[in-house]
């Protein structure tokens, strides 16, 4: 299993959790990610993405195996120090959002942890800007888009000013302008504040040149984990786990099948860029590839 580089931030060990009825979304799961690093965790639907999302939070509580925030178990921490340290950005922000504005609802957090008033409007200021939310603070929560609450929910945990974040489909339902922004507003974040970042994600497009490492679950275990390069190099195990490649590397595994290999798949457009200079290079021609087209 790929390591990260600094310490470990937060793990899971051999974690197994059922839900009533003896559903099954955990089964002797190990997970971590290091202080620092942005990791993806992904899966078809089913998978076990949320509910281990929620066992990192402690929401929910595993049959078997234990969570860590460094070397503290999460079991032995006060429920304030536990959230203290480690926020997380729902999937449905009416799940999150309760108060009547957006400003009440970012300082609720901070209001919870006794702070003075001072420190709390600091708080809020300082989350809104970093979430993008500024021109919203005096907005009532009904008058939002569905990516303004989003935006509104990651500043709400911000304000806690958690060294863990985690989020479960953050760019769910956002068109693709609000889904690149959003991932690029938690780039910002984890790579300017050095918070340890947690996706739950189908945002295969996005995450092969933001992320250091994707875990990959199906049925509740852990199939691959590596880094983007790695569990992406490997098209059939990805579909197997019901997800699909990035379009690049979709693109460039359909012209190896046609005669153009490469030793390893590109990943951005830089990448991209080089092996096709190196396939010039070498004389290859896209017509002779693909069988002569016109």
């Amino acid at each position: 299993m790929t390591q990260p580089a600094g310490p470990v931030a937060i793990e899971a060990e051999a974690v197994s959790f059922a839900y009533p009825g003896g559903i099954r979304a955990l089964e002797d799961l190990s997970f971590h990610a290091g202080a620092g690093e942005m990791v993806a965790v992904m899966g078809a639907n089913g998978s076990g993405k949320t509910t281990l999302m929620k066992v990192l939070m402690r929401l929910l509580h595993p049959q078997q195996g234990r969570v860590r925030l460094g070397t503290t178990d999460v079991a032995d921490l006060a429920s304030a120090e536990l959230y203290r340290r480690i926020g997380m950005v729902f999937q449905n922000p009416v799940d999150q959002l309760f108060a009547t504005s957006v400003r009440q609802d970012v300082a609720f957090g901070p209001r919870n942890m006794g702070l003075a008033e001072s420190e709390i409007a600091a708080r809020v200021d300082e989350a809104l800007e970093a979430a993008g939310a500024t021109d919203l603070a005096d907005r009532s929560i009904h008058q939002l888009s569905y990516g303004q609450q989003k935006r509104v929910c990651l500043a709400g945990v911000l304000a806690m000013q958690p060294a863990i974040l985690v989020l479960d489909e953050p760019t769910a339902g956002l068109d693709p302008a609000g889904e690149s922004q959003m991932i690029e507003l938690l780039v910002r974040l984890n790579r300017e504040r050095n918070i340890t970042t947690i996706l739950a994600t189908h945002c295969v497009d996005l995450l092969p040149v933001l992320v250091d490492r994707i875990y990959v679950l199906a049925q509740g275990r852990v199939r691959q984990v590596g880094t983007p390069q790695a569990i992406f190099a490997d098209g059939r195990a990805v579909a197997e786990a019901g997800l699909r490649l990035p379009l690049l590397a979709q693109l460039f595994h359909e012209l190896g099948r046609h005669g153009m290999a490469c030793d390893a798949v590109p990943l951005t457009i830089d990448d991209a860029r080089r092996q096709v200079l190196l396939w010039l290079a070498h004389g290859a021609r896209c017509d002779q590839s693909w069988g002569g087209g016109p």
